[in-house]
């Protein structure tokens, strides 16, 4: 037997999910209507299941979600909603292995596989889950445009093995400067490491594999 937690604020959703849920086997069943009702059945259910409709309740963001996430590590999720951004769908599955994805307008078959999957303690993600999260990775890729011509100049200083101030003598700049560019393209990439950002540009054909330092 098993806990789940339906937060879900459509009252037919979550008939329909409880009904599938109990089809399942004996389980025990909350229901939640704010985050706040959320965090204090996770306090006393920690490894519960958590069904999610996100675009419906009141999180503020993907980081809030993942906060909550990460403070009851034992929890599984199943985001079942109408719409998610392809931004959201690659920020939550690439930070955590908590969360499964289906839709609610997609087939019946992905939310069984999704709970099937977390009895499993895995997680599933839906085709058009996937797919939306590589097309938009494709798209992100095809525009190296998104940087200026200095900030190109100094992705390719990185991938050249060239520190921050090596960057700033070089470019007759202060180190605060060359910081600042940094950030600005960590920023505009969407990445946390100089790796990441070395990654992306040889992807992106911002840099020629031969400057890549090795």
């Amino acid at each position: 037997m098993g806990n789940f937690i339906l937060a879900d604020n459509q009252e037919l959703t979550r008939y329909a999910l409880e009904s599938l849920i109990l089809s399942k086997g004996d389980h025990d069943i909350y229901k939640v209507s704010d985050r706040a009702g959320l965090v204090e059945k996770l306090k006393a259910h920690e490894n519960a299941v958590v069904l999610l409709d996100y675009t419906l309740f009141d999180f503020a963001d993907e980081e809030q979600l993942l906060i909550v996430a990460e403070r009851f590590a034992l929890s599984q999720w199943i985001l079942v909603s109408d719409e998610l951004t392809p931004q959201f769908l690659r920020r939550v599955v690439y930070a955590s292995h908590q969360f499964s994805i289906v839709f609610k307008d997609g087939a019946l078959k992905d939310l069984n596989d999704a709970l099937d999957a977390v009895s499993r303690y895995t997680r599933f993600i839906s085709q058009r889950a996937l797919e939306a999260i590589i097309n938009q990775q494709q798209e992100d890729e095809s525009q190296p445009s998104i940087l200026t011509e200095t900030e190109t100049e100094i992705v390719k200083a990185i991938a050249q093995g060239k520190t921050t101030k090596e960057i700033a003598n070089e470019r007759f700049s202060s180190v605060h400067t060359i910081t600042t560019h940094r950030k600005n393209i960590f920023r505009k990439l969407g990445v946390n490491t100089a790796h990441e950002v070395i990654k992306y540009a040889l992807r992106a054909g911002l840099v020629d594999s031969s400057e890549f330092y090795i």
